[in-house]
């Protein structure tokens, strides 16, 4: 008797263990999905280096602020935060020792994420390979470089991402919030900064300025006007790249990092979030014919056969696995065509798609063309795909070059 009471107990004991190893794996997975719907990774990986092991350079108008640390490593990364440190430094900007994190670390949205989801972001990030190495020290001008003046900046700010109302919204309207507001944090790029860093909520996902580039705008009536619809803004989140053209600049780490591996349940969430339950119709451009341009954008049809039509097509069909098409391209399709300059002074590098989906490196044109011959060039491009106006004076570029 006592044999078999001896093992029935090991064998509850063995049960017990096998349930709570599950139980960890499947934290520990829940975990992995959530660092990629936060797009971790992206911010807290330099290139080339180890995953999670910060040193990344975030640029700012106050200095340059580098991600950190975030392996399990005890001295310089996060292995001695408890739960409810690792919390606080995710909810609250807040590191081990009390010290205020810079808000480019996006507490002021994730303030509002769930705690077991917080949890199991920890759990994962347990998981990976310590790396015993310090990112680069954050080195800003006064009085931003003062932590503890973020205090009262976290007073005001720290908490002004509010979530809207769910009422009479669908279950995945309100999923795609979460996953856009919070987890997401889109509205930390996408939404204009006051001349402290703070997120202008009055003007809350209008577009914002990232390194010299255009962030637009993510509300449902500019995406519709844009050509944007429900299907292919999924599409464009889990591959990258659509109708209206690819995913560049500060957007492609984070189809690398963080979209391409959510669910396809999710990703259509966020775009149901974005263009609403009952999205806008997108607005179809017509097409242009030479005649009809202005005499800026007859001279910028020239630029473009010399320097465009090779790879992008003579009609702006585009090539595949080369270059995107111009016809339906988005960012023809925005009035502020500061993207559409940089894209063509500065060049674009070679981009991996999911699958075997490439992008060939596009050459910047800054030593081949003058500003008048861009502005022509960007006048035909907005006249005659994007449904705009060839209204860009040299003057308009000049400025926006300086921005």
């Amino acid at each position: 008797m006592q044999r078999i009471r001896s093992g029935f107990v090991l064998a509850l004991v063995l049960a017990l263990s096998v349930g709570v190893q599950a139980a960890d794996q499947a934290q520990i997975k829940r975990g992995e999905y959530l660092s990629r719907a936060a797009d971790c990774m992206a911010c807290h990986t330099a290139e080339g280096g180890a995953p999670f092991a910060g040193g990344l350079p975030i640029h700012s108008p106050f200095g340059t602020i580098y991600g950190s640390n975030i392996t399990p490593d005890n001295a310089f990364g996060i292995g001695n935060y408890s739960a409810d440190e690792f919390f606080a430094a995710l909810a609250q900007g807040k590191r081990k020792d009390g010290a205020n994190l810079y808000p480019a670390m996006p507490y002021t949205s994730y303030h509002l994420i769930k705690r077991e989801d917080a949890d199991d972001i920890r759990a994962y990030l347990m998981t990976v390979a310590p790396v015993h190495r310090p990112a680069p020290e954050t080195k800003l001008s006064f009085p931003f470089n003062v932590r503890l003046g973020l205090t009262g900046w976290n007073m005001l700010y720290g908490k002004s991402v509010e979530l809207q109302s769910t009422d009479g919204k669908s279950e995945a309207w309100q999923r795609g919030q979460y996953m856009v507001e919070v987890l997401g944090h889109c509205g930390e790029c996408h939404t204009p900064r006051n001349s402290i860093g703070a997120l202008q909520q009055d003007q809350r996902l209008t577009g914002g300025l990232l390194n010299g580039y255009l962030a637009p705008s993510l509300l449902a009536k500019d995406l519709a006007e844009r050509g944007w619809t429900q299907p292919d803004l999924t599409t464009f989140l889990k591959h990258g790249m659509s109708a209206q053209g690819t995913m560049f600049n500060e957007m492609f780490p984070v189809v690398h990092h963080s979209t391409q591996h959510l669910e396809d349940s999710d990703l259509a969430a966020m775009a149901t979030f974005l263009l609403g339950d009952q999205p806008p119709p997108a607005k179809v451009v017509q097409s242009v014919s030479f005649d009809q341009l202005d005499d800026s954008a007859k001279r910028g049809h020239q630029q473009y056969l010399n320097v465009c039509a090779g790879c992008h097509g003579v009609e702006g069909e585009g090539k595949p696995h080369i270059a995107v098409a111009m016809q339906g391209n988005t960012v023809l399709r925005q009035a502020d065509s500061r993207n559409l300059a940089k894209v063509i002074y500065e060049g674009i590098g070679e981009q991996q798609f999911t699958g075997f989906e490439r992008m060939q490196p596009m050459p910047g044109f800054a030593d081949k063309l003058s500003d008048e011959q861009v502005a022509d060039l960007i006048n035909y491009l907005r006249q005659a795909w994007g449904g705009l106006p060839a209204d860009l004076s040299v003057q308009q570029l000049a400025q926006l070059k300086a921005e």
